[in-house]
């Protein structure tokens, strides 16, 4: 493997799998014990028609790795639907490039969860995004 595509230290395959994101594979995940990161390997399944990663992919993972990350600070919950989510897009991630969402846990409480991530570029910040979400209680 050449090493420019070698996955990050603490990345494994990713362990929660959808058909939206099963397109996408291989992606990966790393569990920091404070939030759950996603990553892939820019590739032509990721591209828009201009040849870079596309915006609905890159909100797609966020959203995924922000509502995972708020469900490691919860418990007794069955699951987190989205209330709010935006992102702003600073530059584009180019295929090859290894693109990570980290996210950032900013608040918990009864009911919602409200989290933050910056989307890396091999290490560029190319978007953040914030996003609420709601709890699930567990029947």
């Amino acid at each position: 493997m050449n090493p420019a595509h070698e996955i990050p230290v603490g990345f494994a395959p990713h362990f929660r799998k959808s058909g939206l994101t099963d397109p996408w594979e291989p992606l990966y995940s790393c569990n920091t014990g404070e939030a759950i990161w996603i990553g892939l390997r820019a590739g032509p399944a990721h591209a828009n028609s201009r040849g870079f990663v596309h915006g609905a992919l890159i909100t797609a993972l966020a959203d995924n790795a922000m509502g995972l990350s708020c469900a490691l600070s919860l418990s007794g919950i069955s699951g987190l639907v989205t209330v709010g989510l935006s992102v702003d897009f600073l530059a584009s991630a180019q295929l090859d490039q290894w693109v990570e969402i980290r996210p950032v846990v900013l608040k918990t409480g009864k009911n919602l969860c409200f989290c933050t991530a910056t989307v890396h570029s091999d290490d560029r910040l190319c978007a953040r995004a914030n996003a609420t979400f709601r709890a699930l209680k567990a029947s």
